[in-house]
């Protein structure tokens, strides 16, 4: 038995992961999605929460259930807290799978990795929303062609927003990434010819690094969860 720690891309809770946690609990797994702090209600005051909020929550769910030998499981937006999270409790986790995410930088915020042109934009819109990253609606999710439209309008009702702090503070790493063992998992109909952010592909000759693609969108906990989940199982 493997114990699989979920954690959510923006907007979303535990709830996103369900499918795939279900799935792994049937392959004889502990499956533990978390909701970050912030993500468990409507846009309301979550000014005070940052980055560093959701690195301690997840590590403190870690000590509390004094869980070791974890596999830490990130997709989106969490990857840069799992990859910080694993980089501070290497005696807990003993890999993590970054499923189409992004990827920590020390020094180095999420919102840096978009262009230079739409970071004045993003940084307005969480101004404006009162410190939050608003969710994105139905049309916006329904430019992943993988998801059906009922899915696209189901995962709208269901988003809230973002706290906008963990997507401007910048990552904090003690080590460097590729020192970490882990997983990439590339969400091939993502990608435009299979092309993949330098700091990404620079890993695939990590030692401790595996690559693998699966040909689904940016959201395959819903568009192919018994794939997911098979990969999960294999990748332990």
């Amino acid at each position: 038995m493997t114990i699989f720690v979920l954690l959510p891309g923006p907007w979303m809770g535990a709830w996103a992961w369900e499918p795939v946690a279900t799935r792994l609990r049937a392959l004889g797994h502990q499956a533990r999605p978390l909701t970050l702090p912030g993500l468990d209600r409507l846009c309301g005051d979550v000014s005070h929460i940052g980055l560093s909020s959701h690195v301690d929550h997840v590590l403190a769910v870690l000590v509390t259930a004094d869980l070791c030998d974890v596999v830490l499981v990130s997709h989106s937006y969490s990857g840069i807290v799992a990859g910080q999270v694993a980089d501070r409790a290497s005696d807990r986790v003993a890999h993590t799978v970054y499923v189409e995410a992004v990827l920590p930088r020390h020094g180095r915020s999420m919102l840096q990795a978009f262009p230079p042109d739409q970071q004045p934009d993003e940084n307005a819109l969480i101004a404006d929303n009162h410190g939050c990253w608003p969710a994105p609606d139905a049309d916006l999710l329904s430019e992943d062609t993988d998801l059906t439209p009922y899915q696209a309008q189901w995962l709208a009702d269901r988003c809230v927003g973002h706290p906008g702090r963990t997507i401007t503070e910048p990552a904090v790493l003690q080590r460097p990434l590729a020192e970490q063992r882990a997983t990439y998992v590339v969400c091939a109909k993502d990608h435009v010819d299979d092309q993949l952010t330098p700091d990404i592909a620079a890993l695939r000759t990590a030692p401790t690094w595996t690559f693998h693609t699966i040909d689904t969108g940016h959201w395959p906990m819903f568009t192919a969860p018994d794939e997911l989940a098979a990969l999960l199982d294999r990748i332990h």
